[in-house]
């Protein structure tokens, strides 16, 4: 084996292995990006009703910017039903909600009175 063979093999190894090196540093940068953004991709609503047996919280809300909605007032269905607990009608919130399973979930919610 020649030294420009063994050259050439650790240049391709080393190659191939910069796009995991890559993909790992974007995946923690995003997961520190994701926490310092969720507050910015949280809406601001008031909640209107409560079923609290069946996880659904009707919000009067503002734009809801990462999913490109404007404000409205709509049903969601809540992700974890213990997060209703926080709130009561009339409430002002600050919330976060994402599309899962065919659903808008509620993921989090922040009383703001």
């Amino acid at each position: 084996m020649t030294i420009r063979t063994v050259f050439f093999a650790t240049a391709l190894g080393l190659a191939a292995f910069s796009p995991v090196v890559q993909a790992t540093q974007h995946t923690m940068a995003g997961s520190h990006m994701s926490a310092s953004n969720h507050m910015n991709m949280m809406a601001d609503g008031e909640v209107r009703k409560l079923d609290l047996a069946a996880g659904k919280i009707t919000i009067k809300h503002g734009p809801i910017a990462h999913m490109d909605m404007p404000g409205m007032t709509m049903v969601f269905t809540a992700k974890d039903k213990a997060l209703l607990g926080k709130v009561k009608v009339g409430d002002k919130i600050r919330f976060m909600v994402s599309h899962e399973d065919g659903k808008m979930m509620v993921t989090d919610i922040q009383p703001t009175n």
